[in-house]
């Protein structure tokens, strides 16, 4: 799950581009972009990495679980020289529904450009459904309503993942619209399926085409050798689990992950003997949501670039 909500990140350039837009609205649209994309990205476990895009685009990555019971994953993108910072965290909450099985994606992304004080984008994600679990055909879908918001513009955007009907509809449908927050006015119209072609249409106009999943370039995250990375970080500390899988061994795997997690749970046991508390290494609370525990980032962004990479990358880390 760690590594999967970092994939958030994958097409960075879609916010990237954002930034260098004067007209606010456009600007919003293409924001709005990266929720559009969210179904393509087909004792604490850590995900520092660097994201291996052209220069322009690059950026630094960190992902982070800071908590179990209940689990709370907590990410910060930031890519200085583009005055791109992106905070989200997430809290998924499961629930069986007979055949299928539901995520419920709680939780919100806070993405912010340095140089535009107070234009905050704040992001929510659609629900996850996997689909035949006891029979049938297994497969995945995006469910309910996303959002886009930014008060500073005036701007919403409500985006409903559609599911399939019993004996109608499609998969991976998506739908939606930009409208004014104060007037309710709305702007654009979005549509088509997120695992293939997505258009918006300008009122009065033609829809043309938004997000092409067969031509959009997903762009790699540059992270240490296994054998170079700390040993709670999630390639690492899950590698026999994720070998165990890639050779179908379901028992091997079974207990490969009840290794680690009964470790887990022994540290959780002895912190509460002893009355201390897990302290996340990285993030901290901020009203409802997390920040980096990093402060008085430089404005200057090859200072910040190297406050910022000291700060992930060479923080020790908690004795295993």
């Amino acid at each position: 799950m760690l590594e999967r909500i970092t994939d958030f990140m994958s097409h960075p350039e879609l916010i990237i581009k954002a930034n260098q837009l004067e007209d606010p609205v456009e600007r919003f649209v293409s924001v709005t972009a990266i929720s559009c994309q969210a179904g393509t990205l087909s004792p604490r476990r850590t995900f520092p990495c660097k994201m291996g895009i052209r220069r322009r685009y690059r950026g630094i990555l960190c992902g982070r679980t800071i908590s179990h019971h209940p689990p709370i994953s907590v990410y910060y993108y930031a890519s200085p020289e583009n005055n791109l910072r992106i905070v989200g965290d997430l809290l998924p909450k499961s629930k069986f529904l007979g055949n299928s099985a539901a995520t419920l994606m709680q939780g919100e992304i806070n993405v912010s450009f340095t140089n535009r004080p107070g234009e905050e984008y704040l992001i929510t994600m659609p629900n996850v459904y996997a689909r035949g679990i006891l029979f049938g055909t297994m497969l995945m879908e995006l469910g309910d309503v996303a959002t886009v918001k930014c008060s500073k513009l005036d701007l919403i955007c409500s985006l409903e993942f559609k599911v399939k009907g019993y004996f109608t509809g499609s998969y991976n449908g998506i739908s939606g619209k930009i409208k004014r927050i104060s007037t309710g006015e709305v702007l654009y119209e979005i549509s088509g399926k997120w695992s293939n072609e997505i258009y918006i249409s300008k009122k009065g106009n033609n829809k043309e085409v938004y997000f092409d999943v067969k031509t959009a370039r997903i762009h790699p995250k540059i992270v240490a050798p296994e054998d170079q990375q700390e040993w709670n970080e999630s390639r690492r500390l899950w590698s026999k689990l994720t070998a165990a899988l890639k050779v179908n061994n379901q028992s091997l795997a079974t207990e490969e992950k009840s290794k680690v997690e009964d470790a887990q749970r022994l540290k959780s046991r002895e912190r509460e003997e002893k009355g201390t508390t897990h302290v996340s290494r990285y993030f901290e609370p901020n009203g409802d949501g997390f920040d980096l525990r990093l402060k008085n980032i430089s404005s200057d962004p090859q200072v910040a670039k190297s406050q910022i990479e000291n700060f992930i990358f060479n923080t020790p880390a908690p004795p295993s």
